[in-house]
């Protein structure tokens, strides 16, 4: 019987990492797709799907600006660490992975329009991807999963020099409350999002030759575990 579980659950984790590749392909794709008709014209879905602080008029564009860049290379150094971060983040839930993505363009969202400068206009799908290194760093001590705390502790030892961009006086011109904002929602996310109950159920059975009603130590530690409230 644990044998049979353990298959399927190796199944279902396959098909959640299948279903999560080609969701962040069509993401990156879409965004491909959408920089190729703001190029054609000029850039002009930037200037008018961009957020502009303090207008109201913006609020909707929390959601069209990570799709809109301000040339290619802004998307080319995009692109790539957006693809791993955004699998990696979506690899065991491809729903949990869209409310992130919701919740990340509205905290970057919301620090470019609150505390940027007036008269500018911010676009890029950095604040997503700021975002999505926050919550790949955390989500595995916050779900108490061995594998992505590993997989967070690489991505945190590789990608470090990325908090540099958020903050103040990040090179380049770009606009670190966007990935501070990302950064904020990442952790935000990784905790609103956490796994209430890692490992299944907790009330597992005993091992064979347990007396009848006894607990499992697994079970025992969980259950302590979530009476902490962690």
């Amino acid at each position: 019987m644990a044998e049979t579980e353990s298959r399927g659950a190796e199944a279902t984790m396959i098909a959640e990492a299948r279903t999560a590749f080609f969701v962040v392909f069509g993401l990156l794709a879409l965004v491909w797709a959408v920089q190729l008709g703001n190029w054609s014209d000029g850039g002009a879905l930037s200037v008018q799907y961009g957020i502009r602080p303090h207008e109201l008029a913006s609020l909707p564009k929390f959601f069209t600006a990570p799709l809109l860049h301000f040339g290619w290379a802004h998307l080319e150094a995009n692109s790539g660490p957006l693809f791993v971060f955004a699998f990696l983040a979506a690899y065991r839930g491809v729903a949990r992975f869209l409310l992130l993505t919701v919740l990340l363009s509205v905290s970057s969202g919301l620090a470019v329009w609150i505390f940027q400068s007036p008269n500018s206009v911010t676009v890029g799908a950095s604040g997503l991807l700021f975002g999505l290194f926050a919550y790949v760093v955390l989500r595995g001590i916050f779900d108490r999963h061995l594998i992505d705390t590993l997989i967070g502790l690489v991505m945190a030892a590789s990608f470090a020099y990325l908090v540099f961009g958020a903050l103040p006086g990040a090179p380049g011109g770009v606009s670190w409350l966007d990935h501070l904002g990302g950064l904020a929602g990442g952790c935000l996310g990784a905790w609103l999002l956490r796994d209430r109950h890692p490992g299944g159920s907790t009330a597992t059975a005993a091992p064979a030759g347990a007396a009848k009603g006894a607990p499992s130590e697994r079970s025992a530690l969980l259950k302590e575990l979530d009476d902490l409230g962690l």
